[in-house]
């Protein structure tokens, strides 16, 4: 019984829930905006790896590569702490908007980057022969048929972004975790602390099993 009040306590979930709710509207909304962001940036990061100029593919190749061997927490705390000494100061939402998507966009073009190579080279060849242009090339044939392909991996990396948003506590982001922090302080109590894990658990379970889904249903239609 005693180890059900410290870890579950009804009256300190009752107290914490309104802290809890607000932190996870943020998480959310952090999360979703990084996640738009990223699908962004990463596609653009493709399209230049795989289509521009030399130089430009060079440059496409480091930006993935460096963002992707940084570890989010690093990239967080440069953000929001050494920016202002160049006089760039940003709120802990946009610092965190920010870092989550310049890792998330790296992940992302190489996902995206992996469908489009995936695409036979007779789909190029026939669009040309059709008359289509390049950007309809991209636009009408080959994106549509890459993005049926990336789907499961890039709902993954989204899965991980909403993940990662908890990271965003460390530069006092009111997100769950920082409030579920915050709460479990003011009621010395554990419980805030396990009812936000049963949150996060709660919302990606059913994202995490629908990848798994996903998954296994394009491999029965590749075999």
């Amino acid at each position: 019984m005693d180890l059900f009040d410290t870890f579950l306590n009804a009256e300190v979930m009752r107290r914490s829930m309104p802290m809890l709710m607000q932190g996870l509207w943020i998480t959310l909304q952090l999360g979703l905006a990084s996640i738009v962001a990223g699908l962004v940036l990463g596609l653009g990061l493709a399209m230049v790896r795989l289509y521009a100029a030399p130089p430009l593919r060079v440059l496409a190749r480091v930006y993935i590569d460096i963002f992707r061997s940084i570890p989010l927490l690093v990239l967080l705390i440069v953000v929001y702490y050494a920016l202002p000494f160049v006089g760039l100061r940003l709120s802990p939402f946009v610092s965190a908007m920010s870092a989550l998507t310049l890792v998330s966009g790296a992940y992302t073009a190489e996902i995206f980057r992996a469908g489009i190579e995936a695409i036979p080279k007779g789909q190029f060849e026939a669009s040309a022969a059709l008359g289509l242009s390049p950007t309809q090339t991209m636009v009408d044939v080959i994106l549509p048929q890459a993005v049926k392909i990336v789907i499961p991996p890039l709902t993954n990396n989204s899965i991980n972004v909403v993940k990662d948003t908890a990271l965003a506590s460390v530069v006092a982001m009111p997100d769950l975790l920082k409030q579920a922090t915050q709460a479990q302080a003011l009621a010395a109590n554990p419980t805030p602390l396990i009812v936000a894990a049963v949150i996060y658990v709660a919302f990606l379970w059913p994202l995490v099993a629908a990848v798994s889904r996903m998954e296994r249903r394009f491999a029965a239609r590749r075999r």
